[in-house]
């Protein structure tokens, strides 16, 4: 029964997106939509273990999802006319099911729903934390519960801000709809962003006990990928598949078995995934033919050059310095600066970078940014100058939340205070 549940739980997560951005469409609400999925699920969950699974499980739950999308219109039609409920029984009784045949199949190729769906969720009018919410319990068909742990949030507070969410939607009449032509670009922006967001938790949690959420990355990829199919030719979409694709990669490197934190240059390289290496290089090649690069490609193209070196001492430094200057001219953002002072001292020497890192510091606007302090802390220690770097993982250790590391940084205190 757990097996059968699993598959039936497996068929309706991956089909969620599409079948629920149809529902909206037709229905014009967030809730209706979800709780008629809900009630298909449930049915699913009967009538498959009795039948088996269908040809097509998405059809099958998508069109008795439109079945309780009529049943719920015909029960609100029923109260506001008084009609008696024998008469409503009956109707709905004689009511043919929808066909779970090719017709409802194809109805759920086209991708214009989830495209207005996921610009729907990412509306500048929503503050982030609503956006990734949405998006991720709509598009990425994640449980509220889901989401709440993900996030390390009580279930009742992210429950309130997704009803606030669609209470903002619907007051605001925000129109659930792909943006005019003049809006597209700054509204993709944010839909990429959210997804980013998502698998940056994932990838590197924020606080809690795991480093990796690896339920978080998969859904920011399979966002992605929804995306990247919606959008083909869009080449900022393809960089961003495939900057999460090569950093996702690295995942069973980046903690060892005793569940500490291993750093880049010190992870098993054998144990990082061929396929989706493969793959996030074949997309960064394909972007960048399309002749516009933006940021999520310039920084496809530096995790890129990590995958091909077979160890750290291969790699690239200069290359990668060289990328993170374009990419700190176009975005202006001081943590980009951080990495790109990090590989010039890789590339040009280990005083050279902690002056640019002391540079970053006059602005004052990472200060607060616990990686700031650890990798300033990193070069004083290979510069062997222990008690500024002491001093440097100390300030790091007090602006982390997240335990793993916190454990790395009390290691690197620990060699500093022995050596």
């Amino acid at each position: 029964m757990t097996d059968f549940r699993n598959a039936v739980e497996e068929v309706f997560r991956r089909e969620s997106g599409r079948i629920i951005a149809g529902l909206i469409r037709v229905s014009q609400s967030f809730d209706l939509a979800e709780e008629a999925m809900q009630d298909a699920l449930a049915s699913a969950l009967l009538d498959w273990q009795r039948s088996g699974l269908p040809a097509n499980p998405a059809a099958w739950i998508n069109a008795v999802a439109h079945r309780r999308l009529i049943d719920y219109a015909r029960r609100n039609q029923t109260r506001r006319s008084n009609q008696d409920r024998l008469l409503y029984e009956t109707l709905k009784s004689v009511a043919p099911p929808l066909p779970c045949s090719d017709a409802v199949a194809e109805e759920m190729s086209f991708p214009d729903d989830r495209l207005r769906l996921i610009f729907t969720c990412c509306h500048p009018a929503l503050n982030t934390e609503a956006q990734v919410g949405l998006t991720l319990r709509t598009l990425g068909g994640l449980t509220t519960p889901e989401i709440a742990r993900a996030f390390l949030l009580p279930e009742p507070t992210l429950a309130q801000r997704l009803v606030r969410a669609k209470r903002k939607i619907h007051d605001a009449r925000i129109p659930y709809e792909v943006p005019p032509e003049h809006a597209l670009a700054e509204r993709l922006t944010a839909v990429q962003a959210v997804i980013y967001l998502v698998f940056n938790e994932g990838y590197a949690a924020t606080a809690g006990d795991a480093l990796v959420r690896r339920e978080l990355c998969a859904e920011a990829i399979r966002l992605a990928r929804t995306l990247c199919e919606l959008m083909p030719n869009e080449p900022e979409n393809l960089g961003l598949l495939a900057l999460m694709l090569l950093h996702d990669s690295r995942r069973d490197a980046r903690v060892n078995a005793a569940g500490e934190l291993v750093p880049l240059e010190e992870q098993d390289r054998s144990t990082w995934h061929g396929a989706q290496i493969e793959e996030g290089l074949q997309l960064v090649e394909k972007s960048l033919l399309m002749g516009r690069v933006g940021p999520y490609h310039l920084q496809a193209a530096i995790a890129a050059v990590h995958a091909q070196a077979r160890t750290a001492e291969q790699t690239d430094w200069n290359q990668i310095a060289a990328l993170y200057a374009v990419l700190s001219r176009i975005t202006g953002s001081p943590v980009i600066a951080l990495n790109h002072a990090v590989a010039v001292a890789m590339s040009r020497g280990l005083e050279t970078g902690l002056e640019l890192i002391q540079q970053i510091a006059t602005s004052g606007d990472l200060d607060s940014y616990y990686l700031y302090h650890a990798a300033r802390a990193d070069l004083l220690r290979r510069l062997r100058r222990n008690e500024e770097a002491l001093a440097a993982y100390e300030r790091a250790l007090s602006l982390s939340a997240n335990a793993v590391e916190r454990r790395y940084l009390r290691r690197r205190m620990a060699e500093l205070s022995n050596a």
